[in-house]
């Protein structure tokens, strides 16, 4: 063979393996996903989020024809499944549930571990919780009213626990003392089963936290104070909200699922897709309704914006509030 038509044979050989490279990543975009997906539930077995993003998740398995598997990863105020996606590819492979601890932790940390406008894909919003206050059966407090006209006479003796430091909870009746003259104690843990526990052994006087206490208060073992949502919950009319109570204060925290920064668009839109009807499947709804919990589904576009003014809003709320850690 002559110089001229070997070399005519290499740049036709480089070609054909350039372009043979750069299909390979379509075929697998075409094929994904091709093995189990591991979900991250940044808090501890049994709560309320555990179980309703087990379940949500083996709807999901069925839509994407692999398994979503659930990691707990428990502490520090729900950021600690969105920060170890820092550290993995984003493949598709790892997400998170996305607490709204997500948006205050950055703004109340002196080294923020996270940016939360720029180091994660967002990819579909779910849902919101029920909060309430609950004590054991047998406290001395009938009505939520009862229970803050003793912590202004007792300041800084009564005691309340909730999921963690920077967690809705937290914030919500920090606000709450903060309207009402009252100083009481925080005791951080790291889900509700310990927070459940603490209360249910003595070890706290009051128990902040989502609906996970809703079988408990209907079997009589625990008492129902208040709820935080915007009307009364559907299996708790009874109880009053906060706004009926003249607190004008309302606190559901949604929150949806995310993966590491600089996804590919193509793998976002099949997760959105098995998530948007994973989210409203009457299994999974069911669960939902369990927890007085309504369906909030957001697609990738409008889950993004969200996320940037949820940032925003909750900066400018931990900047007045002066909190930090």
């Amino acid at each position: 063979m002559t110089g001229k038509t070997t070399r005519r044979r290499a740049l036709a050989i480089g070609a054909a393996l350039a372009t043979a490279s750069l299909a390979r990543p379509a075929l697998a975009q075409g094929n994904f996903p091709a093995r189990p997906i591991r979900m991250l539930v940044p808090w501890g077995a049994g709560g309320t989020t555990d179980v309703q993003m087990r379940a949500f998740g083996e709807v999901a398995s069925r839509k994407l024809g692999q398994p979503v598997v659930v990691e707990n990863r428990a502490g520090a105020g729900g950021i600690l499944g969105p920060q170890a996606l820092l550290n993995e590819k984003p493949d598709g492979y790892i997400i998170s549930q996305m607490p709204i601890s997500v948006f205050r932790y950055p703004h109340m940390a002196a080294k923020p571990p996270f940016d939360p406008a720029k180091d994660f894909t967002w990819i579909s919003h779910l849902t919101g919780y029920l909060f309430g206050v609950v004590v054991r059966a047998d406290a001395p407090w009938k009505t939520f009213q009862e229970f803050l006209a003793d912590a202004k006479k007792n300041r800084g003796k009564i005691t309340y626990g909730s999921p963690g430091v920077g967690t809705s909870l937290h914030i919500t009746m920090e606000q709450i003392a903060g309207q009402q003259g009252i100083e009481w104690v925080h005791v951080p843990f790291r889900g509700y089963a310990e927070n459940a526990t603490a209360l249910l052994g003595g070890q706290i006087d009051a128990l902040a936290d989502s609906s996970g206490w809703s079988e408990m208060v209907r079997d009589g073992r625990l008492r129902l104070l208040v709820t935080w949502g915007p009307t009364r919950a559907k299996r708790f009319p009874d109880t009053p909200t906060l706004k009926d109570l003249g607190i004008d204060l309302v606190s559901t925290s949604p929150y949806g699922l995310a993966g590491p920064k600089g996804m590919d668009p193509a793998v976002v839109r099949v997760l959105d897709a098995a998530f948007r009807e994973a989210v409203n499947d009457p299994q999974h709804v069911a669960v939902l309704d369990r927890y007085d919990m309504p369906v909030l589904y957001m697609n990738p576009d409008e889950y993004a914006a969200f996320a940037l003014k949820t940032n925003e809003e909750e900066r400018a709320m931990i900047q007045k509030l002066g909190l930090k850690l």
